[in-house]
């Protein structure tokens, strides 16, 4: 039996699992914001609803940036506000290091600890989350620790007569 992932380490696994969906080739990064180890709002680094996606129309760089995007951070904390949701004394699970405006922005919504696991480059981050006292901590990158064998999983667990419909 796998050993059971810590919260941080499940609540990491969803950021990571967030940044799968990303929409810049330049860099995945996923954010789940939690509280009371209840999910509040996730993110990842995606272009402005309704608008062309790095992949399909390139990148837009300025200043070695891609600002086509939003930030994770700032997406989830977008999707927290349109279903208002308060981010007060939420935990930020973010696969990378907020950037120095990402940072501000988490400060400001009141996120009290934000937990990473890969740094990123020139980023004032943590002297901003140092001075407003949000904890910032660091893990290992969670591993992958199951490995599910599909047609076991499949002959467990039958749907045929359970009320599911297909398609």
């Amino acid at each position: 039996m796998p050993k059971r992932p810590s919260w941080d380490e499940y609540f990491l696994k969803l950021a990571m699992l967030a940044s799968e969906r990303a929409t810049c080739p330049r860099m995945h990064c996923g954010c789940v914001i939690v509280k009371d180890r209840f999910v509040l709002a996730t993110g990842y680094n995606g272009s402005l609803p309704g608008t062309a996606h790095c992949y399909t129309d390139g990148c837009m760089i300025v200043n070695n940036h891609c600002v086509r995007t939003n930030h994770a951070e700032i997406n989830a904390i977008c999707q927290a506000s349109r279903r208002g949701v308060s981010l007060d004394g939420a935990d930020a699970y973010v696969t990378n290091m907020p950037c120095t405006a990402c940072a501000k922005a988490l400060v400001t919504t009141g996120v009290c600890r934000v937990v990473v696991f890969s740094e990123y480059h020139e980023t004032l981050a943590e002297d901003f989350f140092r001075e407003s006292g949000v904890l910032l901590e660091r893990c290992p990158m969670p591993e992958r620790q199951i490995n599910y064998n599909l047609a076991e999983y499949s002959s467990a667990r039958v749907c045929s007569g359970s009320g599911v419909r297909d398609g």
